[in-house]
This record gives structure tokens, sequence and C-alpha cells, in this order.
């Protein structure tokens, strides 16, 4: 089957393109820059989410549809708040309409559990919108969808945008890690493989028009996490931990359940990567840019 993979050239989007070939699909990448991780048996196509014409040449032979394209990064959302509306309100807004005029048989949208809170500033606010949008379109031109509410990803092709990248970073090229944020902040890490199999996964029938939350199995402090890095680098840092107060409202502290515009099905996917081992292969990853 042919599939478009919108942002499939970012950390989560180029993984579930390769997943989805493994899976025997026919995969389009469209992006605004060309993936550093393209297989030869990919299409890619570059372009802008905000240009109609652009995006119509990937969308308009596929059967499915992925939209990962977004400002992703809460503190990038605070300050661009315009930005943010306009790539990932009305970027998904012009991929409906591209999906309706070419009968696409599912979209799958990348949001996140910050729906759930009322943190997540102006992210929140444009994955909302969009979820409403998306659903809206399912009631008036039964486009089917699937929305993946994505907890804390971490793992391979990761950048500073990236929580948990950022405090390994931190711990590599320093001897302490400052965490913006308070130092009983739970997260759910899943590592961005189990991620990408899950997101394949939700192409059974089952999952159709379904909100489902994609987030690891296991509740986290942050804090606990810097200790495990911490054991893992051993000799090598004596590290130092600093939480400072948080600016301009942003992160959550514990997995965010207080604020349900509309209930989803938490999915349980099989765990292959421990977090332990995912951390050695973020630290090596991480070790290999440095050199």
């Amino acid at each position: 089957m042919k599939i478009t993979v919108i942002g499939g050239s970012g950390f989560l989007g180029s993984h579930v393109a390769d997943h989805l070939t493994k899976h025997g699909h026919e995969v389009i990448i469209f992006d605004k820059k060309k993936s550093k991780w393209k297989k030869n048996n990919q299409e890619m196509i570059i372009g802008d989410i905000l240009n109609i014409e652009e995006l119509e040449k990937a969308i308009s032979k596929s059967k499915i549809v992925y939209n990962f394209a977004a400002v992703a990064d809460i503190e990038t959302a605070l300050v661009n708040p315009l930005e943010t509306a306009n790539i990932n309100v009305l970027g998904t807004l012009n991929t409906l309409a591209l999906c309706k005029k070419y009968s696409i048989e599912r979209f799958v949208f990348a949001s996140t559990i910050y729906v759930y809170s009322q943190e997540g500033n102006f992210y929140r606010c444009s994955k909302q919108s969009a979820e409403s949008f998306i659903e809206e379109y399912n009631k008036l031109y039964n486009l089917n969808y699937t929305i993946l509410r994505y907890g804390s990803i971490y793992g391979p092709r990761s950048d500073n945008t990236n929580g948990l990248y950022k405090i390994v970073k931190a711990a590599l090229d320093k001897t302490e890690i400052v965490y913006e944020g308070d130092k009983e902040s739970r997260r759910e890490y899943i590592h961005v493989e189990d991620a990408a199999d899950a997101s394949v996964k939700i192409l059974e029938n089952n999952f159709k028009n379904q909100n489902i939350i994609l987030t690891g199995q296991q509740s986290l402090k942050v804090y606990d996490i810097m200790k495990m890095l911490s054991e893992i680098l051993g000799n090598e840092k004596d590290l130092k931990f600093k939480f400072k107060e948080q600016k301009g409202g942003g992160h959550y502290i514990r997995t965010p359940y207080t604020y349900q515009p509309r209930i989803a099905k938490k999915y349980i996917p099989n765990i292959h990567y421990d977090l332990g081992q995912g951390l050695i292969q973020l630290i090596e990853e991480i070790k290999k840019e440095k050199n």
C-alpha cells in the first residue's frame, strides 16, 4: 500500500517511515528537507505543508497519510504562537482537505498527551484544535482517522529539542545537569523504535477512528533518570544535578490526565527496548556526533 509520511525526515517520522517500509508498504516522505535516513526504496518529495500544490503531489497517489509535521518543542511554541498555529493547525487543515479530495482511507495524526492537561501552552492549544478539525472531518465527510497521543519519546535521531537527549548531552558535555522543572516530575518514557512499531500496528481496523495514547509502561521521576545516567557513566563523570524553576508554564509534572477533550484508549505495545539499554544507545550516538 502506498503511504505518505508528512514530516518523515524528522525524529519520529523517519522511524515510522522505516517501519512502514519493513512492513512492505510503498513510502513517500514529504518534508521541507531531505531525510538523512531515507532508504533507497522510499520516495522523497521536498515541500512545505503550508503549500497546497506541493502537498498535493505527495498525497494524491496514496491510500494512507501520516502527519508528523509540527512545531513540537514547547519552548519554541511559547515564543512563536503564530508559527505554531500555522504549521500545527493550518498545515493539518491543508492535509485534511487533500485527504478528503483523494478519498484517503486513513489519516494518522501525531498528537500529544498534553491535550489532556492545562500545560503545554500554545503547543497544547494547537494540538487540541487540530484534533477537533480531524474529528469534525470524520463526522461530516467520513474521513477515517487515528489520533496518536504520544508521551515522552527518546532514542536515535533525536536532537536538542528532545528532553532526554538534552539531559544525556548535558551529562556528556558538563559535570552539572540543569533541569528546568520540578524534581518530582514524572515521565513514561518510550523508545522511538517501540513508538514507531506501534504507530504502524494501529493501521489495523480496530484502531480506526480512535484516539490512542502511546507512552511507556513505567512512570519514572526525572531525578531517577539522572541517577541512572550517572550510574551508567560510572567513573567517567561526577555528575551534579540542579533543578530550577520553569518559566512560561510549559511542561507537566506528572503525566497529565486532568483535562480530557475526548477519552482515549491507551495502547500497550510490546516493549523491546529497556530504558537502561536505550540510554546506553543514546549515549553512544551522542558521542559519535561529537567525534
